[in-house]
């Protein structure tokens, strides 16, 4: 099938067009989502802008209180991720045994 220069050129033209929409539409949404983004994280920046500040200010004293603090929110993450584990574990168990027993009693049927 031949195409004329015509045809190829509207072809062209479309394409071109397709591109430039699909561009332009992807920056819309883009910035809509940056915008939001920016609103959602508003708290972290000051947070962070904090940090910074006292990041700049620090020295050896205030060095070994911060090191403190780490450990112990470190300390009540791991306290919190065992109980997390145990719970799960507790959760896990009961539906094990029923699962155990459900076996026994189909193999005592037999």
């Amino acid at each position: 099938m031949k195409l004329s220069p015509k045809v190829l050129k509207i072809l062209l033209i479309v394409v071109v067009l397709g591109f430039g929409i699909g561009f332009y539409l992807q920056d819309v949404k883009h910035e809509e989502s940056t915008s939001h983004a920016w609103k959602a994280n508003r708290y972290n920046l000051e947070r962070f802008n904090k940090i910074m500040e006292y990041n700049n200010k620090m020295n050896s004293t205030n060095w070994r209180v911060l090191k403190d603090s780490i450990d112990q929110q470190l300390d009540t993450l791991m306290i919190l991720r065992f109980r997390k584990e145990v719970d799960s574990l507790e959760d896990a168990e009961p539906q094990a045994y029923e699962e155990h027993q459900e076996q026994h009693a189909s193999f005592g049927l037999q």
